[in-house]
């Protein structure tokens, strides 16, 4: 404000000026908020009552304000802070700059018509007029980038607080928070709660590209957590859709889960990534997290059901592995199972009663339930 402030004193109105422009404030100031509702659509409703008269007021003081500079009897007053934080205010009550700037223009408008209106017939020199002209536009402007000033810092604010808030949300959704902190800290980040979440693991790096390439901006994303992992958590999501958006990407989509309950996608996509680098969508590879899931059990598992099998020479108890896991696989079709192990049907007999005099109990179910399950994975 201080550019105005010098520019203004330099006019220096006279007395009577000044004391026929101060008469009228009050009716100017009335026009200006008048053609404002008039005029500019978001404030149809929103100068009316006990707003309006505070709006009123505080466009009689910035006019009072101008006058004083005019007249030599001002040094700079808090104008300029007046409208800082009246740009703070527009946004708080959700109107956006473009409406503030519009209001002032308007209001610019119709301050000089009233102004010039009332310091013509008090005697302002011809000569004086359209410097008087240049000077209130000038004031009123350096108003306004005050106001947009305020506006664009209180955005700025409100993004950043906001944006801590859907961290601090997307971290007690990881840490499986109760469905009380979760729906508090839903609505502290004025966040709506979809359906259900999906969590996707992707390096750190890139979390955030792969954020702006989705289609939901309600999508959370973290990317500070531990092993420089970054995850989205994706709401509703059609998961053919984001496998297609995330094709470019390092990704481990997990389940689909309620949205309380995404912990449990996030923990087994991490499960996942901890299997293999090859796994992209958890849902393709549900018999490996399974039989993964208790890596003792499952080791005790296999120890106890293919014991029989170490009794032989390394090479031979290999080739029987395969050809039971392929055996139990294929239902015992002797045709199909010698097809998958690129052998003549006839070795398979020969195995299979080999395997027959290993297992006595083949046949048993619960015996069949343990060697599949053993046998569902590979390993040693």
């Amino acid at each position: 404000m201080n550019q105005a402030i010098r520019r203004v004193s330099e006019l220096a109105l006279d007395e009577t000026t000044v004391a026929a422009l101060r008469a009228g404030l009050k009716d100017t100031a009335d026009e200006c908020v008048q053609a404002i509702i008039d005029e500019v659509p978001p404030y149809a409703n929103a100068l009316s009552g006990h707003m309006g008269g505070i709006i009123r007021r505080a466009v009689r003081t910035a006019l009072g304000h101008y006058l004083d500079l005019a007249s030599g009897n001002a040094t700079g007053g808090n104008a300029g802070d007046a409208a800082y934080e009246l740009g703070r205010g527009e946004v708080r009550d959700g109107r956006s700059m473009d409406a503030l700037l519009s209001a002032y223009r308007v209001g610019a408008r119709v301050a000089w018509r009233c102004l010039a209106a009332g310091a013509v017939p008090a005697g302002l020199p011809a000569a004086e007029v359209a410097k008087f002209a240049e000077l209130t536009f000038a004031y009123i402007d350096e108003l306004s980038a005050a106001s947009a000033a305020g506006h664009a810092d209180e955005l700025a604010a409100r993004g950043r607080a906001q944006e801590r808030h859907l961290e601090h949300l997307a971290r007690d959704l990881l840490a499986g928070a109760s469905p009380d902190v979760l729906l508090a800290s839903a609505q502290r980040a004025g966040w709506q709660p979809p359906v259900s979440l999906t969590a996707v693991l992707l390096p750190a790096a890139q979390a955030r590209p792969a954020y702006r390439t989705l289609d939901d901006p309600s999508t959370l994303v973290l990317d500070d957590l531990p092993d420089a992992t970054g995850v989205l958590l994706v709401p509703d999501a059609d998961r053919s859709h984001l496998a297609r958006q995330l094709t470019d990407r390092t990704a481990v989509v997990g389940p689909a889960r309620p949205w309380t309950r995404v912990s449990a996608s996030y923990a087994r996509a991490l499960r996942a990534r901890s299997l293999s680098c090859d796994i992209r969508d958890t849902e393709n590879h549900l018999p490996e997290l399974v039989l993964s899931a208790d890596s003792d059990a499952f080791a005790d598992l296999r120890a106890r059901a293919l014991a029989p099998l170490r009794t032989l020479p390394g090479a031979t108890a290999q080739r029987l592995e395969e050809t039971l896991r392929e055996w139990l696989l294929h239902q015992g079709r002797r045709d199909e199972v010698a097809a998958a192990l690129f052998v003549h049907p006839q070795t398979v007999r020969y195995r299979m009663a080999q395997l027959r005099e290993l297992f006595p109990d083949l046949a048993s179910p619960q015996q069949v339930l343990e060697l599949t399950l053993a046998l569902g994975l590979r390993g040693g």
